[in-house]
């Protein structure tokens, strides 16, 4: 009995005295622009951060803190406000296009390639689209690519800012259009 009271209290102190899962470059959370402009430490302790379409304020922020990269989702044919490409690299970090013109470019092979993407840099990034659809769009397919399961893809992706296009990820996910092979972790 008193070896069993002593393993109780042995792991609850394991327990307690061990530090919270850190942060992996492979989870990608949302935060939205407007959140970003009036509140740069949302982007503490973040390594790769989805939102929608930013502007020069929010890439001053994202600059300030640390970030290297900005990884672009729209098209060319998408208004953005403003030259992004040549802000981004005013402040210093590295811009990125990797246009995804809608749900016929949802797809496994561009979830690869942004996964290529974002293993090809060191340090934090920001993805963006319009709204942060697209972006969650390919990190649920990124995801499934990783050996998560259906419902794990979809809640990355939904965590990432996936809204309008859950249903074209469910049907990507769920009729043989999945992928070919698993990515090693």
């Amino acid at each position: 009995m008193q070896r069993y009271w002593f393993l109780t209290i042995f792991a609850t102190l394991f327990a307690v005295a061990t530090p919270a899962a850190e942060f992996t470059t492979t989870s990608v959370v949302a935060v939205a622009a407007e959140d970003i402009r009036h509140d740069p430490g949302v982007l503490q302790e973040q390594g790769i951060v989805s939102s929608g379409q930013p502007d020069a304020q929010v890439l001053q922020r994202v600059a300030e803190a640390g970030f290297v990269a900005v990884i672009d989702l729209r098209t060319d044919e998408e208004d953005r406000g403003f030259d992004e490409k040549s802000e981004v690299e005013r402040l210093g970090m590295q811009y990125v296009s990797l246009p995804i013109a809608g749900r016929d470019d949802i797809s496994f092979g561009k979830a690869a390639e942004l996964d290529r993407l974002l293993a090809s840099f060191d340090g934090p990034l920001l993805v963006h689209c319009g709204s942060g659809n697209r972006v969650g769009a390919l990190v649920a397919l990124r995801a499934s690519l990783h050996g998560a399961n259906d419902q794990d893809a979809l809640a990355a992706g939904k965590t990432a800012g996936m809204t309008r296009l859950t249903s074209t990820v469910e049907e990507r996910l769920g009729h043989g259009v999945g992928p070919t092979q698993v990515i090693d972790k």
